[in-house]
């Protein structure tokens, strides 16, 4: 079981954006075939992409924030000595540890209306809901990854200079 913990804590959001990559180029791809080859255009295919989509972006904000892959003032922070860095990065992802919190809520309340309101999307007839899951499950995974990073760097602060 640990193992298997080990294996999502490195591997979920790269395993779940490759997924999607691929499936969204098949998708399209099938489209590209069938509307050019055979002269008839598939219904669904760019409704599932555009769903698809909609995951990926959501899914790799978690990744980013995993990776430490963000738009940041990398000279700025440079300029810090070690524990330096590690006070600037830990107030940071405070700040950002109390924002996705603060976004969980919105999101489980944007879900609960999406499941009452019993929405089917147009063209492949699934519930919307499913698609309104994405900023909920981004979010929390997102909210994870901010924490583990916020440890990391606190530690740093509080590690002696020795260790």
């Amino acid at each position: 079981m640990k193992k298997v913990l080990q294996w999502l804590d490195e591997n979920l959001e790269e395993v779940l954006l490759v997924i999607a990559l691929a499936a969204m180029a098949v998708i399209m791809g099938i489209q590209v075939i069938a509307r050019y080859i055979f002269g008839a255009s598939l219904s669904w295919s760019e409704e599932l992409t555009r769903y698809i989509f909609i995951w990926a972006g959501f899914l790799s904000v978690s990744y980013c924030t995993k990776k430490c892959i963000s738009i940041k003032i990398e000279q700025f922070v440079a300029m810090f000595p070690r524990r330096g860095k590690a006070i600037f990065k830990g107030v940071n992802h405070t700040f950002e540890l109390i924002l996705f919190l603060y976004l969980i809520p919105f999101a489980w309340k944007y879900l609960l209306s999406a499941i009452a309101n019993g929405q089917t999307s147009p063209a492949m007839g699934i519930p919307m809901y499913y698609v309104q899951a994405a900023p909920l499950v981004g979010f929390i995974l997102t909210a994870i990854r901010v924490f583990q990073r916020w440890i990391i760097e606190w530690k740093r602060v509080f590690r002696k200079e020795g260790e």
